[in-house]
């Protein structure tokens, strides 16, 4: 039998244009910003000084800020949610925005969505077009949706790396436990996608760590970004290579994981990768669930973490979504709104499934 390795494990020259797994829908919004080839190879080292480092993922963010400006604009907007801003203190004396949306009419209390954006936990913005809507419609579906502008380790917020992005999630997570009352929240679940899923993870690591892990009801971590080791990655993450290339490559994951952890020290700690928390780390959380895209380079970090879930007799569903790439199922709602909303749908039907946080 003649069978042929899927991506590049059967051709090296294979792209999200030529994979015949790509969902033909998805590629045209993936041509639309320039992401169905791979882009040019990093300009930098890992071994250069941060300055370059730094100048370099300058250009990375505003890349990718007017990628999702364009793929978000000319939608119409969504009816019937009211959004307020509330600052409070972080935990170094920093100002912490979250972003509170909910339902007009509001029949609550309703489920809590903390959101924590994607972006590496280096870059990007909650206020980016892509993230206001995702939380605009997860909050027309029915629920409260808070999304978090914590500290990035790098780009247009500032150079803070591990740990200060996670201390910002879980300050401002303490305070929507602490205020669920007034704002009508029967549980709070954690979601983020990408870097986003990492923070969403960790917090939760670092919540049963010190005491509060009643605050959270569950989590739902899409294509999560969480192995840290990129710069000599496993075999055992086969899709690390099967997909290397598919809107990012091996290289820029590992200039990224740099910016969070400039020293290295952090590189298994799971407080900044979860992927390496131990059985006794993860024992006892509260249920999870692990969506992945099929042409994600980190899709196998993904379902390698559930399976420790699993093992750590955590409650743990994993789902993969076939034909998209990393975040494909966020980013292109004008060319796979079918996928799109039945994500929304179904981090409703997770989050109404919990219990109440007590």
């Amino acid at each position: 039998m003649n069978m042929k390795l899927p991506g590049l494990l059967g051709d090296h020259s294979m792209t999200l244009r030529t994979d015949p797994r790509t969902d033909p829908r998805m590629l045209e919004g993936l041509s639309s910003v320039r992401l169905d080839v791979p882009g040019d190879v990093p300009p930098v080292s890992l071994d250069v000084p941060m300055e370059q480092l730094y100048e370099y993922l300058a250009g990375v963010e505003h890349f990718f800020q007017n990628v999702n400006r364009s793929l978000f604009s000319g939608l119409s907007a969504v009816n019937d949610v009211i959004t307020r801003v509330e600052k409070i203190s972080g935990p170094d004396g920093n100002e912490i925005t979250l972003f509170i949306h909910y339902p007009e009419n509001m029949n609550g209390p309703l489920p809590c969505i903390y959101h924590t954006h994607g972006g590496g936990m280096v870059m990007l913005s909650a206020t980016g077009e892509n993230f206001v809507r995702w939380r605009n419609d997860l909050a027309a579906e029915g629920m409260v949706v808070v999304g978090v502008e914590f500290r990035n380790g790098a780009g247009d917020l500032g150079n803070h790396p591990f740990p200060a992005g996670l201390n910002d999630c879980a300050a401002g997570l303490n305070w929507v436990f602490n205020n669920r009352e007034k704002l009508n929240i029967s549980r709070i679940v954690l979601s983020g996608e990408s870097g986003g899923a990492n923070l969403a993870i960790s917090t939760t690591l670092k919540a049963k760590q010190e005491g509060w892990l009643n605050q959270i009801a569950g989590v739902y971590a899409q294509c999560p970004y969480i192995y840290g080791l990129y710069s000599n990655p496993s075999e055992k993450l086969v899709s690390l290579y099967e997909n290397n290339g598919y809107m990012f490559d091996l290289n820029s994951i590992a200039l990224l994981a740099k910016f969070y952890d400039p020293s290295g020290q952090n590189s298994t700690n799971p407080m900044a990768w979860p992927y390496h928390a131990t059985k006794e780390e993860l024992s006892g959380l509260p249920p999870h669930v692990i969506s992945l895209n099929e042409l994600d380079p980190l899709r196998d970090e993904g379902a390698v973490f559930h399976k420790k879930l699993l093992q750590a007799g955590v409650s743990s569903v994993c789902k993969t979504i076939n034909g998209t790439c990393h975040a494909g199922d966020i980013l292109f709602k004008k060319y796979i709104p079918d996928i799109y909303m039945s994500v929304i749908q179904d981090i409703f039907h997770f989050a109404d499934s919990l219990g109440e946080n007590k």
